[in-house]
């Protein structure tokens, strides 16, 4: 279909809102019906009686749809639910992690009638989901159904939104082009995109190419003739888009290196509020998951203890400064993980295939062992179990020199995982650390219960693939 052309179909353009929703109600009938099927199945096995639902079926066992749902929240990350392969692995993650639960509380319960249930039910809730998600991912990538961006402004902020788009597979819209008064560039092409017109001819192309979108990637004053035109196109039905939050929904991050100062103070003060009780709720759950992750490492200290000091001899443990939220310092403590004295020479960044890592440091890394100690510090308030990581004082004195915003991090307590921690790799130049700063203020701005679960479970698998350094 050519750029310009019409169809019946084009009528609704879900934005990432509207398909996230239609992707929750479409889980949420698939795992309602993994239920029925598996109830109809088990009762065949079994015995389809009064006795079998009065006895067999346990009340709990009705609440396994909201269960599936909640392992699969990951799965509603908005840059991941169009990949095939992530969609696949994350619906057979759930369901072996969902499997692995059930196999816990058996044990602990000392047995259960309704496993053969459960069985059915994980098989059926993954087959179904599996099978819907196919359906959605076709639907939602045909071209007649993709939003259509054109952007008005073919400077740096333009060029930095087409390499955000393109390093998408597969791609969440159509790129039109872009809209820009510069003479030199129109008729040409920018970033691979050709600049088709002025802003003088706005209103006409925004037809002709039927455009659903305008990113607004303008980084001076915008003149009142164009201003005009993109008021008049918004009246159109024409969604407006600033640069940035554009951005954040292509990537999961802001782009600092775009934004002014007031961005700041509207972001983080005027708009990025958490929902209602967010905070109570956050908190209970940084107790109870403390709580927990102590438990777990008195069962393990003994062990990690004995092969840390078979491996290298002592300390097991040590400590260091990092800064929390506000700025105040605290000590955590860690398993040690290099060589003694590793930091003789002073701080420095841990890179991939660190020579002052242990053997014993290079598996308990892996798997994040050697951050349990900080549980401790999650109980005491002073970190909780998601958010920014805790970095040292002498290293944010030396970031906050050479990227902006830097020190916006420290508006949240640190987390032992985080937004940045699961997308994006152990940074070691500066380029890197401000990428992993572009997640860390999506994440403060964006902070949530369901984002924070969806942090949690891929934390888990994060552990789990042996993905830590």
């Amino acid at each position: 279909m050519q750029p310009g052309s019409k169809s019946k179909f084009q009528v609704f353009r879900a934005h990432t809102r509207e398909k996230r929703f239609i992707l929750l109600i479409g889980d949420l009938l698939m795992a309602f019906l993994a239920l029925g099927l598996a109830l109809f199945i088990w009762s065949q096995i079994d015995d389809w009686s009064l006795t079998f639902w009065r006895e067999r079926v346990a009340g709990w066992y009705y609440l396994l749809p909201f269960f599936w749902m909640f392992l699969l929240t990951s799965l509603y990350d908005p840059h991941r639910v169009n990949n095939w392969r992530v969609t696949v692995r994350g619906i057979l993650g759930a369901a072996i992690m969902g499997g692995v639960i059930y196999a816990i509380i058996y044990l602990l319960m000392k047995g259960t009638q309704a496993r053969i249930g459960v069985g059915f039910f994980l098989a059926f809730a993954a087959s179904l989901t599996l099978l819907w998600r196919l359906i959605y991912i076709r639907i939602f990538t045909l071209n007649v159904l993709l939003r259509r961006v054109l952007i008005l402004g073919a400077g740096k902020s333009g060029e930095t939104l087409v390499e955000a788009y393109r390093s998408l597979n597969p791609q969440p819209f159509q790129l039109v082009g872009f809209i820009d008064d510069d003479p030199n560039k129109v008729g040409n092409q920018v970033a691979g995109y050709p600049v088709l017109a002025g802003s003088d001819r706005l209103p006409e192309l925004l037809k002709q190419e039927a455009v659903s979108d305008l990113a607004i990637a303008i980084g001076g004053a915008m003149q009142g003739r164009t201003f005009q035109a993109v008021l008049d196109a918004q009246e159109n039905g024409v969604e407006i888009i600033p640069m940035p939050l554009l951005y954040e929904e292509l990537l999961g991050r802001v782009p600092i290196r775009h934004l002014e100062s007031e961005w700041l103070i509207r972001s983080f003060i005027t708009e990025a509020r958490p929902p209602a009780f967010y905070g109570v709720i956050n908190r209970l759950m940084d107790i109870v998951f403390s709580l927990i992750g102590l438990l777990i490492l008195v069962v393990l200290l003994p062990f990690i203890a004995l092969v840390i000091y078979l491996d290298t001899g002592g300390p097991i443990l040590y400590s260091q400064v990092r800064t929390g939220k506000g700025g105040r310092p605290y000590a955590v403590w860690k398993f040690r993980s290099m060589v003694q004295d590793a930091e003789r020479d002073g701080v420095h960044i841990t890179v991939e295939e660190d020579a002052r890592i242990t053997r014993v440091g290079k598996l308990i890394r892996r798997i994040h062992l050697d951050e349990t100690p900080q549980f401790w510090n999650v109980l005491r308030g002073q970190m909780s179990v998601i958010g920014p990581r805790a970095e040292r004082p002498e290293l944010i004195a030396l970031f906050e020199k050479q990227i902006p915003f830097y020190r916006a991090r420290l508006m949240v307590r640190p987390g032992i995982t985080g937004w940045a921690q699961i997308n994006y790799m152990y940074p070691v130049t500066v380029e890197e650390v401000a990428i992993k700063l572009e997640y860390d203020l999506y994440y403060i701005k964006h902070r949530s219960l369901l984002l924070d679960f969806s942090i949690f479970i891929r934390t888990i698998w994060h552990s789990l693939g042996f993905k830590g350094r």
